[in-house]
């Protein structure tokens, strides 16, 4: 009975090695759509800080550095960088989820 009542709270049972526990595989595409969701956010308050503060420009000098054909700031800039915000998020997911699971799998 002692073993039912580890086991429900979450514990291993004596004499169960911990090391034989795997860690979850990291789902890609919840990590594709959080990465793109925290990317376009991160963007968004990124340009809306520099329309607050222009003269800090040098604080946004990223922004053309990984957006490809960015250029502050028009609509159409905008919404590109928005985009490019979004596939860059998936582009994290699609290499760092994989080789993430392959490695753990691989270490076990």
């Amino acid at each position: 009975m002692a073993d039912l009542g580890q086991t429900l709270l979450g514990r291993p049972p004596q004499g169960v090695s911990l090391s034989s526990r795997r860690a979850p595989l990291i789902p890609v595409y919840a990590l594709g759509m959080a990465m793109s969701v925290f990317f376009v956010i991160s963007y968004a308050l990124c340009v809306l800080a520099y329309l607050l503060f222009p003269d800090m420009i040098s604080g946004h000098a990223i922004l053309p550095l990984l957006l490809p054909w960015f250029k502050f700031l028009s609509w159409g800039s905008f919404f590109l960088g928005f985009v490019e915000s979004f596939l860059l998020g998936w582009f994290v997911a699609i290499v760092f989820g994989p080789l993430y699971n392959f490695f753990l799998t691989r270490n076990t």
